[in-house]
């Protein structure tokens, strides 16, 4: 058996609400499965107080085996460095310094959401908490651990970055350690497993037939494409939110939603409105990853000039009005 610590810090406890929703099997279920012990955990565990303590000051003793330490949430390392905007209750210690010990001697460390793996929500704004994550703050190597920290078994922080998680690149991930399958190989340059992170929030859309043909939405509600005017970023966003439905049918755009590439650093400071599209002569600033700009450009307008009459009676019916200086005919 595996032992496993989940400690939350600075969010929302969002990415533990998700958890809770893994299905086929629930999340004790699998845990049980895959050998995994879950030493202890904010919500599901009844242990408070001196003896959640008494636990850690145990792990730290070397009297329980500490394998996996998951965080949840940014690490607030403010004022000034002391780490004191968050005290562990009942401990007099800040947060920042229990995370550091149990980093040094947990055989794997684990940063769960976008706000434990880059700072998040937390670190929006001003940042006073000066909140960053676990081995980055934003996009920059580094963060509470350090950019050259590797846990016992000698990987980096693995960072299931989202705002919240999928329940199941959790539960993956967390199998994937306990069959002793996980290395550094299977996380990109930001840190995130692979097995979600090489997809496009993008691939499996409901709306790529507007995609493909440039019928962009303006308006919430609209049946077109967010990309162009709505801000949606899924031809940028790194998950599998589309081909891996959230509660077997769910994402942000099967909503009517933009992707506001929550699995990336530093989403939470885009500069605009997460609803808004920045453009430059009328050219979205922010195109998609999986081709080049100019190809881009060219197939769109070509896209444009044979949208099917079906798709323009759609527009029109959902009153889908394409920006006039792009699309309007001269003569």
């Amino acid at each position: 058996m595996l032992n496993l610590l989940w400690l939350q810090s600075g969010g929302c406890g969002g990415c533990s609400m998700s958890l809770l929703n893994a299905e086929s099997p629930d999340v004790l279920t699998l845990f049980e499965n895959a050998g995994i012990n879950l030493l202890w955990h904010p919500s599901l565990s009844e242990a408070t107080g001196d003896e959640c303590i008494a636990m850690l000051e145990g792990i730290l003793a070397g009297d329980i085996i500490l394998d996996i330490l998951c965080i949840e949430g940014s690490m607030m390392t403010g004022p000034m460095g002391t780490g004191k905007f968050h005290i562990l209750g009942g401990t007099g210690k800040p947060m920042i310094e229990w995370v550091k010990a149990l980093a040094d001697i947990a055989r794997y460390t684990v940063a769960v959401g976008s706000c434990a793996a880059y700072g998040g929500i937390t670190a929006a704004g001003a940042n006073d908490t000066d909140a960053t994550g676990l081995q980055f703050d934003g996009e920059m190597a580094g963060g509470l651990l350090g950019k050259d920290f590797t846990s016992q078994s000698g990987d980096q922080v693995v960072n299931i970055a989202g705002c919240p998680v999928h329940p199941d690149w959790v539960t993956e991930t967390l199998m994937s350690i306990a069959l002793g399958e996980h290395n550094d190989e299977q996380l990109d340059k930001f840190g995130r497993p692979r097995m979600y992170a090489d997809h496009l929030v993008h691939h499996g859309c409901s709306r790529n037939e507007f995609y493909e043909y440039k019928a962009s939405a303006v308006d919430m509600g609209d049946r077109g494409c967010m990309m162009e005017n709505m801000g949606c970023k899924g031809t940028q966003a790194h998950a599998d939110c589309n081909s891996r439905p959230w509660n077997g049918q769910g994402s942000c755009t099967n909503g009517g939603y933009p992707c506001i590439n929550c699995t990336a650093p530093e989403f939470e400071e885009p500069g605009h409105s997460f609803c808004q599209t920045p453009k430059i002569a009328g050219i979205p600033v922010g195109l998609p990853t999986d081709m080049p700009k100019a190809w881009f450009v060219a197939l769109a307008q070509l896209s444009k000039a044979a949208t099917p009459e079906r798709l323009k009676k759609n527009a029109i019916a959902e009153q889908l009005i394409y920006p006039p200086t792009i699309h309007k005919r001269k003569g």
